[in-house]
C-alpha cells in the first residue's frame, strides 16, 4: 500500500507547467514504471477527480487538486502573517509557540517556535496531533458544529495519552463550554506529561474555526502562574491572526472583554 501510495504521488508530481499534458506512455516513460502499473494508478485517481483524461490516451491533473492546492497556499498565507505575532508571544513569554490547522480529523502542527525548555527535542512541525487532549486542539474543537465534534469522537475516539488526559464524553463537553466561554483552552498534562499550554481558536473570513494557536510550558507553574497573562497575550495573537485573514468579528472574545 506505502509503495502504491508512493507512485500515485509520484505521478502527480511528473505533471507540471511545462508538462501539463502527458500521454500513459510519457508517464510511465519518465517514471520507470510499466504502463500497466501507471494505467491502474490512474484509473484510482481518475475515480478520485486527481486525474482528468483528456482523450487521445492523455492526462492532466484532475479538478480535485485545486482544493488542495488553496487548503495549502491559506495555510502558508497563515503562517506568514502569523509569524511575527507568535514570535512576540514567543519572546515574551520564554516558552514555545505553535501554530496548527485543522486537517481532518486532528490538528497539523505548521510553525513552531521551541523554546530551550522543550521537554521533546524534536520540533512539532509536521506532526498531527488529537483534537480532544491538546490546547491547539481543544482550542479548534470548541468553536466546531456539535455534528463534527460527533463524527471526529465516532471516527478516533478519546484515546488517552496521560493520566490527565480527557477520555470521557461528558467531561469534554464540559471543557469545551469552558473553552468557548473564557475564549482560550488548556491543556494541563493532558497529552505530554509534565507538559502545559494555552491556547486560543483562529478564524476565517467566514467565522469557521480552521486553525488555533498556543503557549507551552515543561511545568505547571510556569502556565499556572501566568495563565491569564499568556492567555491575553496568546488570544490577542490569535484575534490578529484571524483579522489578517479577513475575520470581522462581531464582539470580541469573552475573555478580551473581562
Amino acid at each position: 500500500m506505502t509503495q502504491c501510495l508512493i507512485k500515485a504521488i509520484e505521478i502527480l508530481k511528473v505533471f507540471s507547467a511545462d508538462h501539463p499534458v502527458l500521454t500513459l506512455t510519457e508517464i510511465s516513460h519518465r517514471l520507470g514504471y510499466p504502463k500497466s502499473t501507471v494505467h491502474t494508478l490512474i484509473n484510482t485517481m481518475h475515480s478520485e477527480g486527481l486525474i482528468e483524461r483528456m482523450g487521445g490516451g492523455s492526462y492532466a491533473l484532475g479538478t480535485a487538486i485545486i482544493p488542495i492546492t488553496q487548503a495549502v497556499r491559506v495555510n502558508v498565507q497563515m503562517r506568514d502573517r502569523a509569524a511575527p505575532l507568535l514570535r512576540d508571544v514567543g519572546d515574551y513569554s520564554g516558552q514555545s509557540v505553535y501554530l496548527s490547522v485543522l486537517d481532518g480529523n486532528f490538528c497539523l502542527y505548521i510553525y513552531a517556535i521551541e523554546s530551550s525548555h522543550r521537554l521533546m527535542a524534536r520540533t512539532a512541525v509536521g506532526e498531527k496531533a488529537h483534537l480532544h487532549c491538546t490546547a491547539v486542539g481543544k482550542a479548534i474543537m470548541a468553536f466546531l458544529p456539535e455534528p463534527r465534534i460527533e463524527k471526529i469522537i465516532r471516527e478516533v475516539g478519546l484515546p488517552r495519552f496521560t493520566e490527565k488526559t480527557i477520555t470521557d464524553l461528558s467531561a469534554l463537553s464540559a471543557d469545551l463550554v469552558e473553552t468557548r466561554n473564557r475564549g482560550f483552552s488548556l491543556d494541563e498534562g493532558e497529552h505530554e506529561v509534565g507538559t502545559y499550554c494555552v491556547g486560543a481558536p483562529i478564524f476565517n473570513e467566514r467565522g469557521v474555526v480552521i486553525a488555533s494557536c498556543s503557549v507551552s510550558g515543561p511545568a505547571p507553574e510556569i502556565v499556572a502562574d501566568h495563565r491569564e497573562d499568556f492567555a491575553l497575550r496568546i488570544v490577542g495573537a490569535a484575534q490578529e491572526v484571524s483579522r489578517r485573514m479577513g475575520f470581522v468579528p462581531k464582539t470580541n472574545t469573552p475573555f478580551v472583554q473581562r
